[in-house]
Order: structure tokens, then sequence, then C-alpha cells
């Protein structure tokens, strides 16, 4: 007997299953598993008559980890066929199991995602450690896929499709706690051997159990499709997704049809539905990228990949955070939720004591909604101290600026807490354009100095750039992406340029779309095609939120920076808009009450009237494929330089940092993937017509044309 699953009888006749999967710490639906199940099915159907139930349990730390991602980004429409019979076969195994005639508990002692909870929704009786690490659910949709083992077919029987819906096309993950409440699971034990003394004890009590759907006259709660309720529910899930997905995402589509479709046939024939459409997904590009960057780069970033080796993992005891605006804050609360002692300072003390009500506000929204207990956020508010001293910083080891971009002010506040910090203390600096190497020169020890760029709301957002400047030691480089990771963020490494990576390629999407605006095109349409494209806003839009004013701010620092380096600014054509804008039109932005967009009070924004009489023009309309490629091609090209110059090191960095950063259409896997998945010889192409189009912006760079000529991708 294979040991991928260890088949032990004990003297009460129950058979105890464990998952253990040789050679990997977590348990996935390979080829081992595959044969290992089949086996064990068999073995049980064999000796069925003298077995009083099963217990599914797990060996390793999770339960059971899903599908084999290894696997799956592999499948080619040429192996479909073949791949469509090996989910048909893992999907009459965990049937045959659930229709043994013998009571079967899933015994869960650790996370069960994707396959491996659809190894539990197979058993009759689902029981949880009562962990809140603990989490469950079907993310597929986040990997571009669906849940292909029958969980799309088995949720919809057990709740309903309404009630289904979320933890299918959303792929809500959820607490133990929140699963009994949701009816997804039936049991909590406090322990290991509690859970399995209530798994035997569940068998012993019902030794004829089947699953509902396998009663005769069963029917799914709520009705299926043809029920009025229903009907009327799917009448408009079609639009509502749509509005969601922008057509750029299959998979929540797929599981919608999958859903529906399956609850109007007998359960045999929609398992065969769920998985002919999940074949569909994963021989299907979106897929292919989605799980290249989302799983397999994350992975690689978050293992260290881009730390420098040979120092010690390091734990940020205090922090010192220097200002208290929606930055300084974010970046208080995030570090205290992460255990860390905060010290908040601001030019008053009113100033830093709003800082901490930041805090405050966001963990009573937790406690209201039972995800914090009162003595926890208690705890967590504790380790904020607001102050208007530099002295307070004295047992800090790690200072993160936070203030205004500008070089001077950033200059004398960095120094002043330089001086009171711990001298073995890290210092940062939360600026999302001015160049780090120049900025470490306040300090006395630069070597210490880096760049640590937030995004705004920081307690949302999942990425930190860090920005290595010229004197940055290795040293200081490993300490910031420890933080980074100690306060459950994602990491990427760059190294020193104006607007480091993000800011500059955010900063071509903004300029083309508002030059766009300058040549005429309609403001509705570069709006609605950013969506389109898979941008989850438009770039008028996000110019209103930066403001147009701080666009224009870091515009002229970067030219007077540029002269005293004897170098000229580039000229773009949405400079000249901006401009009108500000002085003409005086509408900076949202902050200021209006900007491309109105914001009635109490109602929703929408776009300036005026916009269409002072740059819309009949004769100016593109195609909206137009529109769309100039908004992602030229974002692309600027990753691609960045990544000519050095400033980018790696793909992952690019990939992860262009969609959790800037929210680059997320569908492509990110910046470089959109390159590689279009094909390197049809950008360059398309980008040629763009560049004869629209302007020299969109030439392609030399990297991209020797990559191109070399037969290599990204």
């Amino acid at each position: 007997m294979t040991d991928a699953i260890r088949y032990e009888k004990g003297p009460d006749n129950i058979v105890v299953l464990t998952l253990d999967m040789p050679g990997q710490s977590a348990n996935t639906m390979n080829a081992a598993y595959r044969e290992a199940m089949g086996r064990t099915v068999t073995r049980l159907e064999e000796e069925k008559d003298a077995i009083a139930g099963v217990i599914l349990t797990s060996a390793k730390k999770t339960f059971f980890a899903g599908g084999d991602l290894n696997e799956l980004i592999q499948v080619t429409r040429e192996d479909a066929p073949a791949f469509y019979q090996m989910v048909l076969n893992i999907k009459s195994q965990l049937r045959r199991l659930e229709t043994l005639g013998k009571p079967v508990v899933a015994a869960i002692n650790g996370a069960a995602l994707g396959g491996g909870w659809e190894i539990c929704l197979a058993c009759h009786h689902r029981i949880a450690l009562d962990d809140a690490r603990i989490q469950l659910g079907l993310p597929e949709v986040t990997l571009g896929l669906l849940p292909g083992g029958g969980g799309i077919v088995r949720t919809v029987r057990l709740l309903g499709i309404e009630k289904a819906l979320p933890y299918l096309a959303e792929g809500k993950k959820l607490r133990p706690q929140e699963a009994l409440k949701a009816g997804l699971l039936h049991e909590l034990a406090a322990t290991p051997d509690e859970l399995l003394a209530k798994a035997r004890q569940w068998i012993l009590a019902n030794p004829a159990a089947v699953q509902p759907w396998d009663v005769k006259g069963y029917k799914i709660p709520g009705g299926t499709p043809s029920s009025p309720a229903v009907a009327q529910m799917l009448a408009i899930a079609p639009s509502v997704l749509r509005d969601k997905t922008k057509g750029c995402f299959p998979a929540p589509e797929k599981i919608l049809c999958a859903a529906v479709e399956g609850a109007q046939v007998d359960f045999d024939t929609a398992q065969l539905i769920e998985a002919r459409y999940f074949t569909e997904l994963v021989i299907g590009q979106v897929a292919k990228n989605m799980i290249g960057t989302f799983w397999f780069q994350l992975n690689e970033i978050n293992a260290g990949r881009s730390r420098p080796q040979g120092f010690p993992t390091y734990a940020t005891q205090k922090v010192g955070v220097l200002g208290a605006g929606m930055m300084g804050a974010g970046i208080a609360y995030v570090s205290a939720m992460a255990g860390i002692e905060v010290v908040l300072k601001d030019v008053s003390l009113a100033a830093a004591e709003k800082g901490k009500a930041y805090s405050a506000a966001l963990l009573d929204k937790k406690v209201s909604r039972g995800q914090l207990s009162a003595e926890k956020r208690d705890a967590i508010l504790a380790r904020i101290t607001p102050s208007v001293d530099d002295a307070d910083f004295a047992e800090c080891d790690l200072i993160i600026e936070a203030v205004f971009e500008d070089r001077a002010l950033k200059a004398s506040v960095t120094a002043a807490a330089e001086a009171c910090a711990l001298p073995e203390a890290l210092i940062a600096s939360n600026t999302s354009t001015l160049p780090i190497t120049g900025l470490a020169s306040a300090v006395r020890h630069p070597e210490k100095f880096i760049g640590l760029h937030f995004f705004s709301p920081v307690d949302k957002m999942p990425l930190v750039e860090i920005i290595r400047g010229e004197q940055t030691s290795d040293e200081a480089l490993a300490r910031a992406f420890d933080f980074v990771l100690q306060i459950n963020k994602t990491p990427i490494v760059v190294h020193d340029s104006r607007g480091f990576f993000t800011s500059r390629v955010f900063g071509t999407f903004t300029n083309e779309g508002i030059a766009m605006l300058g040549e005429g095109v309609s403001a509705a349409m570069i709006e609605n095609q950013a969506r389109q494209a898979g941008m989850p806003v438009g770039p008028l839009a996000i110019s209103d939120e930066v403001s147009m004013s701080l666009m224009e701010h870091i515009r002229r620092q970067a030219v007077s920076d540029l002269a005293a380096e004897g170098k000229t600014a580039p000229e773009h054509p949405a400079f000249a808009v901006i401009d009108l804008m500000l002085n003409e039109y005086q509408r900076p932005g949202k902050a200021a009450g209006g900007g491309f967009y109105d914001y009635p009070q109490g109602d929703k924004k929408h776009l300036w009237p005026e916009l269409k009489a002072r740059f819309e023009k009949a004769g100016a309309q593109i195609s909206p494929q137009d529109v769309r490629d100039r908004l992602l091609f030229i974002q692309a090209i600027e990753t691609v330089r960045c990544v000519e110059e050095g400033v980018l090191r790696s793909t992952a960095d690019a990939n992860i940092g262009s969609v959790f950063g800037i929210g680059f259409a997320a569908w492509s896997g990110g910046a470089l993937q959109f390159i590689n998945q279009y094909g390197l010889a049809d950008f360059i192409a398309r980008a040629q017509y763009l560049t004869e189009q629209y302007g020299d912006r969109f030439s392609p760079p030399a990297l991209l044309l020797e990559k191109a000529a070399r037969g290599e991708t990204f």
C-alpha cells in the first residue's frame, strides 16, 4: 500500500485514512494521490462488510492543499481529452467513497482549500478543529479556475444556487466558526483527540449515513433555476457578474454556467458539465497567466528570492512613523496589527491622536463584525503612542518617514529622528517618486537608508515597494524585506530611479488617458475601455483621486532635479490638459470638490459635463481596441524600460508589482506576462503601429527587440 494515503482499521472496525503525500510539505491532487485514492476506494469496497465507517484526516500541517498547479499549468489544448478523463476519474473516486454505503467523516485538522475542501464535501459529516488559523473553501477562481472535483455540484446541492455563488464565484475562504454558521461544517472540536473521538461517535450513531442529495425526493435548497425566486435572481446575475469581470475573467462566468446548468440535471450529469467547463479553463491562457504570477511568482517573492542571503531574519521591535496623515496612520495600523510597538509623530499632538484614531476606527469595525475581541482591539491600540517629540524615538529600530513629497521637509524630519533612534536603526522613506540616493544624503548613515513605498489605503493594499539606494547595504535591504513580511505585506525590490517602478508605470497610465482626452477622445470611452481592459479604475478617475496638483508638484520637482543635473525633463501631451484643469478650470481633483469628475454630496460621482464641450472632438474618436491597447501597452513598455535600466531585477517583482501596486490588468498575470502571452513578435508589431499613430513613447525598447530576436520571453 502506498503511503500517500495510510489505511488503518481499528478494533471498532472504523478505517482511518491518513492523507500523507511522501516528499511534499502539503497534500495535493497529483498522480500519487490519484493512484492511492483509486486503490484505497477499491479496498474499502472489497472490505465493506467488515467496516463500520471511514474517517479522513491528514498527517500534514494543512489538511489538503488542492490541485497540483505544476501539472495544471502545463495542460495544453492537445492534452484536453486525456485531462478531462483524468478529472472524471478523480470525481468518480470521490463519488464511490460517498456512495460506499458506510458513514464517511472528514476530520479536518488543518487548512482545506480547493481540492482539499472538495474531498471534505464528499464526506457525509465534516468536523474541523476550532482554530482561527484554519481556512476552508474553494479559492480556485482567484487563479482563473473553477472547483473541478465536484465542488460546484456539491456546494449548490448543499446550500442552493444563491447561497453557493459567493463561495464559488468569489472564492470566499472561511474560518471554522464561519463555516459552521454557514452550514458547511457540522461540528467543531477543541483538540486533535476530540476531533477523532467525535468522528468515531458520529459513525457509530449514524450507520446508514447518505448524502442529502442521494435521498429520494431531495430538492435543492431555494429551488432550481426554473423556480420563480431563483429565475428572478438568475435573470440579472449574468449582467451583475459581467459588470464585475468586464469579460476579462472567464472563470466566474463558467462557474455561474456550471452551477445553473448543473442544478437542472441529475448529480452525475452535473459532474460532467463541471468537468467540461473546468477543462476549458485549464487549457485557456488566462488561467496560465494567473497561476504563473499569483501562485508561482508570488511564492518565489515571499520565499525571499530578492532578499540578500547570509543575514539572519530580523524582527523589528519598535517603529517610529513620521507624519500621521493617511499613509503614516495606515503604516502605524499594520505595524501594530503585527505586534510591533509604534511611535506616531506629527507636528501637533492633535494630529498624532487623529492618526491613532484611524486605527481605532478600523479595529472597531472588526469588533462589530465579530472578527476581533474588545480585549484584542485594546491591546493593539495600546501599541500606538502618539507623539510630538523626537525623543520618543529612543527605542526605535526602524524609522519610516511618511510626510509630504518635499525633499527639504523629508530631509529635516528624517535627520532629527535618526539622531534620537537606536544607533543601529534602519531609516526608511515612504516616498513614491523622489530618488532614495538623494534623500539619503540627509542622514549620517546612508548605508542604513532605504525606500519603503506603501500604497494607499495601507490596510488594504498588499504591496510594499522596497527601493535600494546607491549606498544601501545588503543588511539594510534584508532587514527591510523581513519587516515587510512581518507586517504581512508582499515585498518587491527595485533599484533607485525617479519614480522607481510602480509610480513610473502608473504615471504612464494616467498620462495616456489624459493625453487621449486632450486629443478629443470621449472621456466616457477612455474610462469605460480602461475597465474593459481589466484596469480596476479609469485613468481620469484615478487622477482625481491622486489630485492633479500633486501630479503637477511631482513634475516640477522632477524638472528642477533634472535641471540641476544638466538634463531636460521629457514633455508629454498630457501636461497641457493638466495645466488647463489646474489653472484655467481650477479643478485639481476629488479632494478639492471636482476634477475630471463631479462629486455631488450623497450621490454617485459622474464625469464633469463640461469635458464634452471643452475637449471632445467629433472627428477625433479612435477605436475601442486602440484605447485599450494604448493604456495597457504604454505600461508594459515602461516596465520593459525599468528592466532594461536595472530598476527591476526579476520578472516576478515586475508582474506582482504591476498588479498589486498599480492594478495592472490581473487577467494578464502582470505587465511582463501581458507581453509574453501576447507573443513578443506580435506585441512589437502592435507597438510599432501605436508608435506611428500616437507617438514615439510606444516605440519598443531595445531589450524587447533583442529578446524577440532570440526567441525568448520574460
